[in-house]
């Protein structure tokens, strides 16, 4: 399978801040890609880092000034699976910034009580799914997966908390992943989650909106704490233009109640 995927972000730099993007490819994918940023027209070479998780994290000084940032990448193939240690599977067990699982208790334990495996994940990617309305623009930055389960409405990424705190709270390790979406509308970035079942990281995506087989890895973590596209310090940057694409050559079917895995 191949899959296309761009980001291209406008900035107005206001105070010189310095600027951490997560919006390349996570590693060990098979991929030609691109990163060119330019600050009031000259080019910046921003610094990468890669973590043990696989996300590529590029760090940039920006002065004050228009600031553009464009990427593209084209992925071929599936990626291999990410390393899991046992300290992973404990960190994804605890409770996070974003996901409450330790207030989620009792709610997970009574509607989910006594299933495991896939027929739990099946239970809780359907039951956040059904009692959550996609609303874009519904929820704050700062809301988490209490807030998003009082509210029953937001947008992907409390979905993804929502079903990571339930799991949590079942003592499954499950965290969020920020993800291109070929078939997603309306196109943007895009969080899921991953729970630890069978041995494997199996991927639920409770707004259904893109096929899971087509999902091309961006970042991986706790919460949108760890996986934020764009994160602004020591200064002031105002994000003036984002735009997204994805698209695969292919655009399979999903039964959501089977397995997958991202690639």
């Amino acid at each position: 399978m191949r899959r296309d995927v761009t980001a291209h972000l406008a900035l107005d730099v206001q105070v010189p801040a310095t600027l951490v993007l997560q919006i390349a490819v996570a590693a060990r994918q098979a991929l030609d890609e691109q990163l060119t940023v330019t600050s009031s027209g000259a080019p910046v070479t921003p610094r990468e880092i890669t973590d043990p998780l696989g996300n590529r994290v590029h760090v940039l000084d920006a002065a004050v000034g228009p600031l553009v940032v464009d990427y593209r990448a084209t992925v071929t193939g599936r990626g291999g699976p990410l390393d899991t240690s046992e300290l992973e599977l404990l960190r994804c067990l605890r409770p996070s910034r974003y996901c409450e699982s330790d207030e989620l208790g009792p709610t997970a334990h009574g509607e989910f009580g006594g299933l495991s495996g896939p027929d739990l994940l099946a239970a809780v990617g359907s039951w956040v799914g059904t009692r959550l309305a996609y609303v874009p623009g519904s929820s704050l930055h700062t809301d988490g997966a209490v807030r998003t389960l009082l509210a029953r409405r937001g947008v992907c990424r409390d979905y993804a908390h929502l079903v990571v705190a339930l799991l949590r709270a079942l003592d499954v390790p499950a965290r969020v992943v920020a993800v291109y979406a070929p078939g997603l509308a309306p196109m943007d970035f895009h969080a899921v989650a991953e729970a630890w079942v069978d041995g494997a990281w199996r991927v639920l995506d409770a707004t259904t909106m893109a096929p899971r087989g087509t999902l091309v890895r961006i970042a991986t973590g706790r919460d949108a704490a760890d996986t934020a596209f764009l994160s602004v310090h020591h200064g002031v940057a105002v994000l003036e233009t984002l735009e997204v694409s994805a698209v695969a050559d292919v655009l399979p079917d999903d039964d959501v109640r089977t397995l997958a895995t991202i690639g």
